[in-house]
Protein backbone atom coordinates (compact mmCIF):
# COMPACT_ATOMS: atom_id res chain seq x y z
CA UNK A 1 0.00 0.00 0.00
CA UNK A 2 1.06 3.33 -0.96
CA UNK A 3 -0.71 5.37 1.28
CA UNK A 4 1.09 6.61 4.93
CA UNK A 5 -2.02 6.60 6.93
CA UNK A 6 -0.32 7.53 9.99
CA UNK A 7 0.66 10.93 8.44
CA UNK A 8 -1.75 14.01 9.70
CA UNK A 9 -2.47 15.30 6.46
CA UNK A 10 -3.80 12.31 5.95
CA UNK A 11 -8.24 12.95 5.96
CA UNK A 12 -9.07 9.32 5.58
CA UNK A 13 -11.90 9.86 2.86
CA UNK A 14 -10.67 11.92 0.05
CA UNK A 15 -7.50 13.02 -1.34
CA UNK A 16 -5.28 15.47 1.17
CA UNK A 17 -4.37 18.95 0.32
CA UNK A 18 -0.68 18.17 -0.95
CA UNK A 19 -2.38 15.40 -2.97
CA UNK A 20 -4.91 17.13 -4.24
CA UNK A 21 -2.81 20.65 -5.07
CA UNK A 22 0.48 19.43 -6.01
CA UNK A 23 -0.39 15.70 -6.97
CA UNK A 24 1.82 13.97 -4.47
CA UNK A 25 1.86 10.35 -3.64
CA UNK A 26 2.78 9.36 -0.21
CA UNK A 27 5.84 7.51 -1.32
CA UNK A 28 7.44 10.05 -2.28
CA UNK A 29 5.80 12.92 -0.10
CA UNK A 30 8.06 15.75 1.32
CA UNK A 31 4.96 16.92 3.54
CA UNK A 32 4.80 13.89 5.25
CA UNK A 33 4.50 13.98 8.97
CA UNK A 34 3.52 10.82 11.12
CA UNK A 35 1.46 11.34 14.30
CA UNK A 36 2.95 9.95 16.93
CA UNK A 37 1.42 11.66 20.27
CA UNK A 38 -2.13 12.33 20.39
CA UNK A 39 -3.72 15.23 22.61
CA UNK A 40 -7.02 15.34 22.99
CA UNK A 41 -8.95 18.67 24.24
CA UNK A 42 -12.50 18.89 25.07
CA UNK A 43 -14.10 22.40 25.90
CA UNK A 44 -18.07 22.44 24.76
CA UNK A 45 -19.13 25.70 25.80
CA UNK A 46 -19.42 29.26 26.27
CA UNK A 47 -17.47 30.46 23.21
CA UNK A 48 -15.99 33.26 25.52
CA UNK A 49 -14.60 29.83 27.71
CA UNK A 50 -13.74 28.31 24.93
CA UNK A 51 -11.81 31.16 23.35
CA UNK A 52 -9.89 31.95 26.63
CA UNK A 53 -8.84 28.28 26.91
CA UNK A 54 -6.86 28.47 24.08
CA UNK A 55 -3.96 29.60 26.25
CA UNK A 56 -3.31 26.36 27.40
CA UNK A 57 -1.76 25.56 23.65
CA UNK A 58 1.56 27.50 23.67
CA UNK A 59 2.37 25.32 26.83
CA UNK A 60 1.40 22.16 25.50
CA UNK A 61 3.66 22.79 22.07
CA UNK A 62 6.69 23.35 24.29
CA UNK A 63 5.98 20.15 26.46
CA UNK A 64 5.01 18.17 23.41
CA UNK A 65 6.45 19.59 20.27
CA UNK A 66 5.81 17.00 18.09
CA UNK A 67 2.02 16.49 19.63
CA UNK A 68 -0.92 16.45 17.25
CA UNK A 69 -3.96 18.08 19.10
CA UNK A 70 -7.45 17.33 18.25
CA UNK A 71 -9.74 19.57 20.01
CA UNK A 72 -13.75 18.25 20.67
CA UNK A 73 -16.00 21.34 20.70
CA UNK A 74 -19.27 22.80 19.50
CA UNK A 75 -19.82 24.05 16.02
CA UNK A 76 -20.96 27.38 17.32
CA UNK A 77 -17.19 27.56 18.48
CA UNK A 78 -15.56 26.65 15.31
CA UNK A 79 -14.27 30.59 13.83
CA UNK A 80 -12.77 30.95 17.02
CA UNK A 81 -10.26 28.20 15.65
CA UNK A 82 -9.41 29.96 12.27
CA UNK A 83 -5.92 30.81 11.56
CA UNK A 84 -5.06 28.77 14.39
CA UNK A 85 -1.57 26.72 14.36
CA UNK A 86 -1.54 24.96 17.08
CA UNK A 87 -4.95 22.89 17.05
CA UNK A 88 -4.22 20.30 13.84
CA UNK A 89 -8.08 18.89 13.81
CA UNK A 90 -11.33 20.18 15.18
CA UNK A 91 -13.90 17.51 16.03
CA UNK A 92 -17.82 18.83 16.95
CA UNK A 93 -20.19 17.68 19.60
CA UNK A 94 -22.95 17.72 17.23
CA UNK A 95 -22.06 15.50 14.40
CA UNK A 96 -23.72 11.93 14.55
CA UNK A 97 -19.94 9.38 14.50
CA UNK A 98 -18.96 11.62 17.64
CA UNK A 99 -19.65 8.80 20.16
CA UNK A 100 -17.92 6.18 18.56
CA UNK A 101 -14.93 7.77 17.06
CA UNK A 102 -14.15 8.28 20.73
CA UNK A 103 -14.91 5.49 21.57
CA UNK A 104 -12.11 3.77 18.60
CA UNK A 105 -9.84 6.60 18.51
CA UNK A 106 -6.54 6.60 20.60
CA UNK A 107 -5.10 9.66 22.16
CA UNK A 108 -1.68 9.64 24.78
CA UNK A 109 -3.12 12.31 26.57
CA UNK A 110 -6.85 14.12 27.41
CA UNK A 111 -7.58 17.37 28.96
CA UNK A 112 -11.10 17.86 30.19
CA UNK A 113 -10.84 21.07 31.74
CA UNK A 114 -14.69 21.04 32.46
CA UNK A 115 -16.88 19.93 35.71
CA UNK A 116 -19.44 19.45 32.75
CA UNK A 117 -21.95 16.36 33.14
CA UNK A 118 -22.29 16.59 29.44
CA UNK A 119 -18.35 16.71 28.17
CA UNK A 120 -17.54 14.62 31.22
CA UNK A 121 -19.87 11.65 29.88
CA UNK A 122 -17.62 11.98 26.54
CA UNK A 123 -14.24 12.61 28.32
CA UNK A 124 -15.10 9.16 30.27
CA UNK A 125 -15.75 7.12 27.18
CA UNK A 126 -12.06 8.47 25.44
CA UNK A 127 -9.04 6.07 25.10
CA UNK A 128 -6.61 7.96 26.41
CA UNK A 129 -3.14 6.69 27.90
CA UNK A 130 -3.80 9.95 30.72
CA UNK A 131 -6.52 12.01 31.55
CA UNK A 132 -6.55 15.16 33.39
CA UNK A 133 -9.71 16.89 34.50
CA UNK A 134 -12.81 15.73 34.91
CA UNK A 135 -14.56 12.74 33.90
CA UNK A 136 -18.44 10.89 34.90
CA UNK A 137 -18.49 8.02 37.21
CA UNK A 138 -20.82 5.44 37.70
CA UNK A 139 -23.13 6.91 39.54
CA UNK A 140 -23.62 9.92 36.78
CA UNK A 141 -21.64 12.47 39.34
CA UNK A 142 -18.70 14.75 37.78
CA UNK A 143 -15.72 13.02 39.52
CA UNK A 144 -11.90 14.89 38.96
CA UNK A 145 -9.39 12.83 37.36
CA UNK A 146 -6.12 14.02 38.83
CA UNK A 147 -5.62 16.16 42.16
CA UNK A 148 -5.02 19.51 40.56
CA UNK A 149 -8.55 19.39 39.35
CA UNK A 150 -9.80 18.73 42.69
CA UNK A 151 -9.74 22.68 43.64
CA UNK A 152 -11.95 23.87 40.49
CA UNK A 153 -14.19 21.25 41.14
CA UNK A 154 -14.65 22.27 44.16
CA UNK A 155 -14.83 26.22 43.60
CA UNK A 156 -17.98 25.57 41.37
CA UNK A 157 -19.75 23.31 44.67
CA UNK A 158 -18.89 25.88 47.39
CA UNK A 159 -19.17 30.25 46.74
CA UNK A 160 -17.13 30.86 49.87
CA UNK A 161 -14.36 28.89 47.88
CA UNK A 162 -15.13 30.60 44.73
CA UNK A 163 -15.08 33.90 46.68
CA UNK A 164 -11.65 33.61 48.08
CA UNK A 165 -10.15 32.65 45.12
CA UNK A 166 -7.61 34.72 43.88
CA UNK A 167 -5.88 32.20 41.12
CA UNK A 168 -6.58 32.94 37.76
CA UNK A 169 -8.68 30.61 35.36
CA UNK A 170 -5.22 30.42 33.45
CA UNK A 171 -3.25 29.26 35.70
CA UNK A 172 -5.97 26.65 37.12
CA UNK A 173 -6.24 25.16 33.88
CA UNK A 174 -2.78 24.97 33.52
CA UNK A 175 -2.30 23.03 36.11
CA UNK A 176 -5.48 20.91 35.68
CA UNK A 177 -3.48 20.24 32.59
CA UNK A 178 -0.26 19.69 34.50
CA UNK A 179 1.37 22.53 32.40
CA UNK A 180 3.57 25.14 33.39
CA UNK A 181 1.89 28.71 33.57
CA UNK A 182 4.14 30.94 31.82
CA UNK A 183 1.47 33.70 30.95
CA UNK A 184 0.49 32.72 27.27
CA UNK A 185 -1.90 34.60 25.46
CA UNK A 186 -5.54 33.77 24.41
CA UNK A 187 -5.19 32.78 20.95
CA UNK A 188 -6.46 34.69 18.35
CA UNK A 189 -5.10 35.95 14.52
CA UNK A 190 -6.78 37.75 12.40
CA UNK A 191 -5.90 37.05 8.17
CA UNK A 192 -5.42 39.14 5.83
CA UNK A 193 -9.07 39.57 4.45
CA UNK A 194 -10.30 39.96 8.10
CA UNK A 195 -7.52 42.94 8.63
CA UNK A 196 -9.22 44.35 5.21
CA UNK A 197 -12.49 44.29 7.18
CA UNK A 198 -11.06 46.55 9.86
CA UNK A 199 -9.47 48.88 7.50
CA UNK A 200 -12.10 49.30 5.25
CA UNK A 201 -14.64 50.20 8.32
CA UNK A 202 -12.03 52.44 8.76
CA UNK A 203 -11.81 54.63 5.82
CA UNK A 204 -15.61 54.30 4.89
CA UNK A 205 -16.48 55.92 8.22
CA UNK A 206 -13.31 58.77 7.87
CA UNK A 207 -11.85 57.61 11.26
CA UNK A 208 -8.12 59.46 10.41
CA UNK A 209 -10.20 62.14 12.13
CA UNK A 210 -9.41 60.95 15.55
CA UNK A 211 -6.41 60.31 17.77
CA UNK A 212 -7.99 57.49 19.93
CA UNK A 213 -10.55 54.78 19.77
CA UNK A 214 -12.76 53.40 22.62
CA UNK A 215 -15.05 50.58 22.18
CA UNK A 216 -18.14 50.11 24.01
CA UNK A 217 -19.33 46.62 24.08
CA UNK A 218 -22.75 47.06 25.81
CA UNK A 219 -23.77 43.59 26.30
CA UNK A 220 -23.65 40.75 27.82
CA UNK A 221 -25.42 37.55 26.85
CA UNK A 222 -28.48 36.60 28.38
CA UNK A 223 -27.33 33.89 30.97
CA UNK A 224 -26.34 36.72 33.72
CA UNK A 225 -28.60 39.37 33.66
CA UNK A 226 -26.34 41.95 36.11
CA UNK A 227 -23.24 40.99 34.51
CA UNK A 228 -24.60 43.91 31.87
CA UNK A 229 -23.75 47.53 32.98
CA UNK A 230 -26.76 49.69 32.89
CA UNK A 231 -27.60 52.05 29.72
CA UNK A 232 -27.28 55.30 31.94
CA UNK A 233 -24.28 54.41 32.91
CA UNK A 234 -22.97 54.19 29.05
CA UNK A 235 -25.23 57.44 28.47
CA UNK A 236 -23.35 59.47 31.35
CA UNK A 237 -20.02 58.08 29.90
CA UNK A 238 -20.32 58.72 26.81
CA UNK A 239 -21.08 62.33 27.39
CA UNK A 240 -17.66 62.69 29.69
CA UNK A 241 -15.92 60.73 26.64
CA UNK A 242 -17.53 62.97 23.42
CA UNK A 243 -15.58 66.34 25.15
CA UNK A 244 -12.67 64.86 23.29
CA UNK A 245 -12.74 65.39 19.90
CA UNK A 246 -9.50 63.24 19.67
CA UNK A 247 -11.67 59.81 20.88
CA UNK A 248 -13.74 58.13 18.61
CA UNK A 249 -16.30 56.31 20.53
CA UNK A 250 -17.54 52.67 18.73
CA UNK A 251 -20.39 50.61 20.02
CA UNK A 252 -20.33 47.10 19.47
CA UNK A 253 -22.79 44.37 19.98
CA UNK A 254 -25.10 41.30 18.78
CA UNK A 255 -28.58 40.87 18.29
CA UNK A 256 -29.74 41.03 21.99
CA UNK A 257 -28.18 44.42 22.30
CA UNK A 258 -29.97 46.23 18.96
CA UNK A 259 -32.55 48.22 21.16
CA UNK A 260 -29.81 49.34 23.61
CA UNK A 261 -27.25 50.11 20.35
CA UNK A 262 -30.52 52.15 18.96
CA UNK A 263 -31.26 54.05 21.82
CA UNK A 264 -27.22 55.25 21.96
CA UNK A 265 -27.27 55.84 18.70
CA UNK A 266 -30.48 57.84 18.54
CA UNK A 267 -29.36 60.01 21.57
CA UNK A 268 -25.58 60.63 20.41
CA UNK A 269 -25.54 60.20 16.63
CA UNK A 270 -22.07 60.83 16.53
CA UNK A 271 -21.13 57.65 18.10
CA UNK A 272 -19.14 54.64 15.35
CA UNK A 273 -22.02 51.73 14.77
CA UNK A 274 -20.23 48.76 14.34
CA UNK A 275 -23.64 46.38 13.92
CA UNK A 276 -25.03 43.74 15.87
CA UNK A 277 -25.31 41.26 12.89
CA UNK A 278 -21.64 40.58 12.43
CA UNK A 279 -20.28 36.96 12.17
CA UNK A 280 -17.77 35.99 14.80
CA UNK A 281 -14.84 36.88 12.67
CA UNK A 282 -16.58 40.37 11.43
CA UNK A 283 -16.69 41.28 15.01
CA UNK A 284 -13.03 40.33 15.85
CA UNK A 285 -11.80 42.53 12.93
CA UNK A 286 -14.41 45.44 14.16
CA UNK A 287 -13.13 44.88 17.63
CA UNK A 288 -9.36 44.96 16.50
CA UNK A 289 -10.16 48.99 15.61
CA UNK A 290 -10.71 50.21 19.23
CA UNK A 291 -7.47 51.03 21.29
CA UNK A 292 -9.42 50.65 24.90
CA UNK A 293 -12.73 48.35 25.18
CA UNK A 294 -14.81 48.93 28.06
CA UNK A 295 -16.78 45.05 28.37
CA UNK A 296 -18.45 43.29 31.11
CA UNK A 297 -16.99 39.92 31.68
CA UNK A 298 -17.88 38.64 28.42
CA UNK A 299 -16.38 36.96 24.99
CA UNK A 300 -15.60 40.19 23.66
CA UNK A 301 -13.34 40.67 26.83
CA UNK A 302 -11.56 37.64 25.98
CA UNK A 303 -11.39 38.12 22.46
CA UNK A 304 -9.91 42.07 23.34
CA UNK A 305 -7.45 40.25 25.54
CA UNK A 306 -6.32 38.40 22.60
CA UNK A 307 -5.89 41.44 20.01
CA UNK A 308 -3.99 42.97 22.92
CA UNK A 309 -6.04 45.67 23.46
CA UNK A 310 -6.21 48.14 26.45
CA UNK A 311 -9.78 46.78 28.61
CA UNK A 312 -11.37 48.23 31.00
CA UNK A 313 -13.71 45.59 32.36
CA UNK A 314 -16.74 45.99 34.63
CA UNK A 315 -17.18 42.61 37.28
CA UNK A 316 -20.29 42.13 39.38
CA UNK A 317 -21.72 38.56 39.95
CA UNK A 318 -18.90 37.11 38.19
CA UNK A 319 -14.92 36.64 39.50
CA UNK A 320 -12.91 39.26 39.06
CA UNK A 321 -9.52 37.29 40.24
CA UNK A 322 -9.94 34.66 37.59
CA UNK A 323 -9.43 37.22 34.80
CA UNK A 324 -5.62 37.19 33.51
CA UNK A 325 -5.38 41.02 32.93
CA UNK A 326 -1.78 40.67 31.39
CA UNK A 327 -1.28 44.32 32.62
CA UNK A 328 -3.61 45.30 29.57
CA UNK A 329 -7.16 44.99 31.92
CA UNK A 330 -8.28 47.77 34.23
CA UNK A 331 -10.56 46.39 36.29
CA UNK A 332 -13.50 48.25 38.22
CA UNK A 333 -14.78 45.93 41.32
CA UNK A 334 -17.97 47.88 43.36
CA UNK A 335 -17.71 47.82 47.21
CA UNK A 336 -20.14 45.07 47.17
CA UNK A 337 -20.02 41.95 50.11
CA UNK A 338 -22.03 39.69 47.46
CA UNK A 339 -19.90 40.33 44.81
CA UNK A 340 -19.16 36.74 42.63
CA UNK A 341 -22.48 35.10 43.36
CA UNK A 342 -23.08 33.65 39.93
CA UNK A 343 -27.13 34.79 40.28
CA UNK A 344 -28.70 34.68 36.95
CA UNK A 345 -31.01 37.44 38.87
CA UNK A 346 -30.72 40.02 41.72
CA UNK A 347 -31.85 39.61 45.07
CA UNK A 348 -31.10 42.92 46.28
CA UNK A 349 -32.22 46.49 45.43
CA UNK A 350 -28.63 47.47 45.10
CA UNK A 351 -27.16 45.72 42.52
CA UNK A 352 -23.75 45.38 42.13
CA UNK A 353 -23.12 46.45 38.16
CA UNK A 354 -25.89 49.77 39.69
CA UNK A 355 -22.96 50.72 41.88
CA UNK A 356 -20.63 51.59 39.12
CA UNK A 357 -20.20 54.86 38.24
CA UNK A 358 -19.67 56.49 35.17
CA UNK A 359 -16.87 58.42 36.64
CA UNK A 360 -15.22 55.18 38.00
CA UNK A 361 -15.64 53.91 34.32
CA UNK A 362 -14.13 57.28 32.95
CA UNK A 363 -10.79 57.21 35.50
CA UNK A 364 -9.75 54.11 34.04
CA UNK A 365 -10.55 54.70 30.29
CA UNK A 366 -8.37 58.16 30.60
CA UNK A 367 -5.92 55.99 32.48
CA UNK A 368 -5.70 53.62 29.93
CA UNK A 369 -5.44 56.18 27.02
CA UNK A 370 -2.44 58.09 29.30
CA UNK A 371 -0.81 54.89 29.14
CA UNK A 372 -1.15 54.30 25.33
CA UNK A 373 0.37 58.20 25.23
CA UNK A 374 3.53 57.34 27.54
CA UNK A 375 3.96 54.27 25.35
CA UNK A 376 4.38 55.69 22.20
Amino acid sequence: MILKTDCKHFPGNKPCIPSKTEGKKCDDCNYYDPVDFKILIIKLDATGDVLRTTSILPALKREYPKSHITWLTKKNAKELFNNNPFVDELIFFEENDIVPRLMVEKFDILIHPDASVVSASLASIVNAEIKKGFLLDAKGKVIPVNDDAVEWLEMGAFDDLKKRNQKTYQDIIHNIAGLKYQKDEIQLKLNQKEIDIKNDFYSKHNLKRFKYFVGLNTGAGTRWQYKQWQIEGYIELIEKLSANKEIGILIYGGPDEVDRNKILKNRFPHLIDTGTNNSLRQFFSLLDLCDVLVTSDTMALHAATALKKKIVCLFGPTSHTEIEDYERIEKVIPGLDCLICYKPKCDFEITCMGSISSEMVYEKVMRSINQLNESK
